[in-house]
């Protein structure tokens, strides 16, 4: 893991400052990054046993992308309105959302199909967020879409002049589709750039595609280069170096009002979803790895590590016990929250 962060940035440079444990953060927030990234981890587990255990229908999420995840939820400026920043996120992004203040019981309620989930009713699955106080907009389940989506919201933000931004995520498989040209189109456009964090989490796998399989160039975040677009590729298994370039990338587009394409390389540590088993495999654990290097540099003991996971795997087992009791969506709720149709089933036309 490195411990500076390295910038692959087209006309810029990384500036870091070393914290008090030599690393290039503060203890506090080095300690703040681990618990969330425990606690994502500890969730992702738990939505896989639920899985397994014949209590949900089909999990899919992030297990490995905490690492960039957690730091992505810290440093957005949550809150409602085009003045906060607005997030695009994909169904992977967990590990965003609990660093933003998320609960254990809110993604229990939704993998398990509870009416009391707050984000789609228990109509949806798993990873399926919305929450519009915080500006997070619905996780879609087609592939790519929210790249273009997000034109919208950061438009809404160029208008308004204020230091909001619109932060978009997805994964290498889903920057082939249409979505993701038409964002670095509608964010390009000279004179009139679009202030959007346009992000593109490299796991090397779409499903069972291998990356080489279906691109032609070294970086998906090189595609920004001949529309004159700020492009990186940073460590998304390093939390470290992903705070920093996160931090860097964002305080440009407040500044300038122009877009950034980020790519950050990351793992798939438990398959592309429970259709393909949700098994564990070998690749790097951001997560182990960062414990290491905290243990290493004598800002965690074993011992923090141990309790710490303990007191999240009871938490996340006492909201399972929860939500298990909960109820199921009734059918006639099933036209709630639709634009059109009414409570008894019948369309109007407008």
């Amino acid at each position: 893991m490195a411990v500076q962060a390295q910038s692959k940035v087209r006309g810029s440079k990384s500036k870091t400052k070393s914290g008090s444990s030599g690393l290039a953060l503060p203890k506090q927030v080095l300690i703040k990054i681990h618990d969330l990234m425990l606690k994502s981890r500890v969730l992702e587990e738990r939505m896989i046993k639920i899985y397994k255990v014949g209590e949900a229908y089909f999990w899919i999420g992030g297990p490995g992308e905490e690492a960039f995840g957690v730091p992505l939820g810290l440093l957005a400026n949550k809150g409602k309105g085009v003045q906060h920043d607005w997030l695009h996120l994909h169904y992977r992004c967990s590990s965003t959302l609990v660093a933003m203040g998320m609960d254990f019981l809110t993604p229990l309620r939704l993998i398990m199909n509870k009416a009391t989930d707050e984000c789609t009713g228990g109509r949806n699955f798993s990873n399926h967020y919305s929450f519009p106080e915080w500006n997070v907009a619905p996780v879609t389940s087609p592939i790519g879409v929210q790249y273009s989506i997000a034109i919208g919201t950061a438009r809404a933000q160029q208008r308004s002049k204020g230091k909001g931004i619109t932060i978009v995520t997805g994964g290498d498989a889903g920057s082939a589709e249409g979505d993701f040209a038409s964002s670095l189109i509608w964010a390009s456009r000279r004179g009139s750039e679009l202030p959007m964090l346009i992000t593109v989490q490299n796991n090397k796998w779409g499903i069972s595609t291998h990356f080489d399989e279906q691109h032609g160039e070294n970086h998906v975040s090189d595609r920004g280069q001949p529309f004159n677009m700020r492009t990186t590729v940073i460590n998304g298994n390093d939390p470290i170096e992903s705070y920093i370039r996160l931090e860097e990338e964002m305080a440009y587009i407040r500044k300038t009002g122009k877009p950034v394409v980020l790519e950050s390389t990351v793992s798939r540590l438990f398959g592309h979803s429970s259709a393909s088993g949700a098994n564990p495999i070998d690749e790097i654990d951001c997560l182990s790895d960062f414990q290491t290097l905290l243990l290493k540099k004598d800002i965690l003991t074993e011992k923090n590590i141990k309790d710490l996971q303990s007191g999240y795997e009871k938490e996340a087992k006492a909201a399972q016990d929860q939500v298990r009791t909960e109820m199921t969506p009734q059918a006639s709720s099933i036209w709630d929250n639709y634009f059109v149709g009414n409570e008894t089933g019948n369309w109007r036309e407008f």
